[in-house]
C-alpha cells in the first residue's frame, strides 16, 4: 500500500494524483495508458488524473500524492494507507453517447449522468459533450429531470417555517447587487430569506464576492442555519454549503464555452432553490441590448419555463422583467458594489437611486407573500423598513452573525479616468464591455479592483469629462485594463438635440 501525502498544488476542480516514477510498489508505466485511476483507502475512494513525478521532493517511491482538492475530497489524513487501480469509465457515458446522437434521455439516465458528474467521474471534455448535446435539443421533461437530479446529489436545507422566500437574477448586468439590500429588508420584516449566492465566474463580482468585503461567506450548512434562525436571513456562498454541486461543475465548463441555453439556465437555478428549501421565489430577468436576455419575447419564453418547473417541484415562482440597458448602481467590482449597498442601507444622499428603487420593488414583491400584510402594500412596508433604519440594523446583525470582516476593503490605488471624446448625451452603455474591462482590472480576485461610474444613460457630458474611473491593484492588470478601455470605453455618445 502507498502512504498518502498532501501535495500543495491548486488544481482548481480537478482531482490529480502524483506517483513517483521509481515507485517500488506499482509500475507507473502500467497506469499511463489510463486517463484516470481510482484511489482507495479506509472506506473512501476517489477518481483522479495521474501524473508521474521524477522529483523525490514531491513524492517518494512509497507515496501517493494528492492535490489540495483531491486530498480534501478523499477525507483521509496524511500518512493513511491507500491502494490504486485503473478507473473504469463511468457507465453513464453510454447515456451521453445516446444524447450526442440526438436521443431523448429518461429520468434515470439523467440521474446517472449527474451523479457521475458530481462525483468528478467525468472529464471536462465529457462534460462539454453533455452540455453541447443538451444545448442542441432538450425536452421539458429532460429539463425537469435535470433539475431534480442536480438537487438530489447535494445537501438539502430544511426550514421550520411555512414560507421561505428567495430571489435570483439571471445576471448579465454589472453592479446589480440588489440581494444585499433585499435580504436585510425582508429579514427585518421577519420572513425567512436564506440567500445562497455564487462567486463570479465570468462577471466582475458575484453577491458572495461583494458580501465577503463585509463578512465571512464560506459558512457550513449548520452555521448558515444558525444565522437564519437568529437573523431571519443570510448572504452566504452556496458552493461551501454544497447545494446542487453538479451544477457548479457544469457551470465551470459551460461559461468559458458561452453555453447558456434557456433550459440549462432554468434547471441550474431551480435545482439550487429546491435544495435551499425555498417555497416562494422571485426571478429577476433584465432585458437589454448587452444583457443575457435581449427581447420581451425571449423573456416570456423563459418565464414559462421557470413557471413550469416551479409548478412541478412545488415552488411558487414570480417573474419580474427589469431594465437591463445599463449597469445598476455607481460601482462595478466588490468594494465599489459593497460601498453602494451600504450607502443605500444608510440612506446617504449620494446613494445610487436606481439600485435603491429596484431593491425596494423586489423586496416589496417578496413581502407580499406574507399573509400578515393582509392586503397591504409590500412596497410601502419595504420602504418603511429601509427608511427607518431597520434594514440597516438587520444587515449589521447578519454581518456580525456571519463574522464581520476584520480588514476593511480598500480600493486599488492605480487609477485612470476614462474621458469623453466629445460633447453629447449618453445614449447607451455596453454592459458586457464594462464587465470585461473590470475583470481585466483584477476583479473579483482583487476586491478593490473595479470601475467607478460617473455617467449613466441620459446624462450630458462635455469633451474631456470623465465617464468612469478604473481602479486596479497591480501594474500588469492596470496595463491590460487601461489598454482595453482606450480601445473602446463602452459608451455611446449622441448629439444633444
Amino acid at each position: 500500500m502507498l502512504t498518502l501525502k498532501l501535495v500543495g498544488i491548486d488544481t482548481y476542480r480537478d482531482n490529480v494524483a502524483f506517483l513517483a516514477r521509481d515507485c517500488n510498489l506499482y509500475r507507473p508505466e502500467e497506469f499511463q495508458a489510463f486517463k484516470k485511476i481510482e484511489v482507495m483507502g479506509s472506506g473512501s475512494s476517489l477518481l483522479a488524473q495521474l501524473l508521474i513525478v521524477d522529483d523525490a521532493n514531491i513524492v517518494g517511491g512509497g507515496e501517493l500524492g494528492l492535490s489540495e482538492q483531491a486530498f480534501r475530497r478523499m477525507g483521509l489524513q496524511e500518512g493513511a494507507l491507500v491502494t490504486i487501480a485503473p478507473a473504469e469509465p463511468p457507465r453513464s457515458l453510454d447515456h451521453l453517447r445516446k444524447k450526442i446522437h440526438g436521443h431523448t434521455l429518461d429520468k434515470k439516465q439523467i440521474e446517472e449522468i449527474i451523479s457521475d458528474i458530481a462525483s468528478y467521474r467525468y472529464s471536462e471534455m465529457e462534460i462539454a459533450a453533455f452540455l453541447v448535446s443538451s444545448a442542441g435539443f432538450m425536452t421539458t421533461n429532460e429539463m425537469l429531470s435535470l433539475t431534480r437530479a442536480m438537487a438530489q446529489v447535494g445537501n438539502s436545507l430544511q426550514w421550520n417555517a411555512p414560507i421561505i422566500v428567495d430571489k435570483h437574477c439571471i445576471g448579465g448586468i454589472p453592479g446589480n447587487r440588489t440581494s444585499m439590500i433585499v435580504v436585510p429588508i425582508v429579514a427585518a420584516h421577519g420572513l425567512p430569506i436564506p440567500k445562497t449566492s455564487s462567486r463570479a465566474i465570468t462577471s466582475p463580482a458575484g453577491t458572495a464576492d461583494t458580501m465577503e468585503v463585509l463578512a465571512k461567506v464560506d459558512l457550513s450548512m449548520h452555521e448558515m442555519q444558525a444565522v437564519v434562525k437568529e437573523c431571519h436571513g443570510c448572504l452566504v456562498w452556496g458552493g461551501h454549503v454544497n447545494l446542487s454541486p453538479a451544477d457548479d461543475v457544469l457551470i465551470s465548463v459551460e461559461r468559458p464555452l458561452s453555453i447558456d441555453t434557456r433550459e440549462q439556465m432554468v434547471a441550474s437555478i431551480m435545482s439550487k432553490k429546491l435544495s435551499a428549501g425555498s417555497t416562494h421565489l422571485l426571478i429577476d430577468i433584465p432585458i437589454g441590448p448587452s444583457a443575457k436576455v435581449r427581447s420581451h419575447d425571449e423573456a416570456m419564453r423563459l418565464r414559462k419555463l421557470f413557471e413550469y418547473v416551479g409548478d412541478q417541484i412545488g415552488i411558487h415562482v414570480e417573474i419580474t422583467v427589469t431594465d437591463g440597458k445599463q449597469p445598476i448602481g455607481n460601482g462595478i467590482g466588490p468594494v465599489l458594489e459593497a460601498r453602494d449597498v451600504m450607502a443605500v442601507l444608510r440612506g446617504e444622499p449620494g446613494a445610487p437611486a436606481d439600485l435603491r428603487e429596484k431593491s425596494l420593488q423586489i423586496a416589496g414583491a417578496l413581502l407580499e407573500n406574507d399573509p400578515a400584510l393582509r392586503g397591504g402594500s409590500g412596497y410601502e412596508r419595504a420602504l418603511h423598513l429601509l427608511s427607518s433604519g431597520e434594514a440597516l440594523r438587520s444587515m449589521n446583525n447578519i454581518i456580525d452573525a456571519q463574522g464581520r470582516a476584520t480588514v476593511p476593503g480598500c480600493l486599488g490605488d492605480l487609477t485612470k479616468d476614462i474621458l469623453s471624446p466629445r460633447d453629447g448625451i449618453i445614449t447607451s452603455i455596453d454592459c458586457f464591455r464594462l464587465a470585461r474591462i473590470t475583470r481585466l482590472a483584477g476583479a473579483p480576485m482583487d476586491k478593490g479592483a473595479g470601475i467607478d461610474l460617473f455617467k449613466k444613460v441620459g446624462d450630458t457630458v462635455v469633451k474631456g469629462e470623465p465617464l468612469y474611473r478604473i481602479h486596479a491593484c497591480f501594474k500588469t492588470d492596470y496595463g491590460f485594463t487601461t489598454k482595453l478601455a482606450e480601445e473602446g470605453h463602452g459608451y455611446e455618445i449622441g448629439e444633444i438635440l
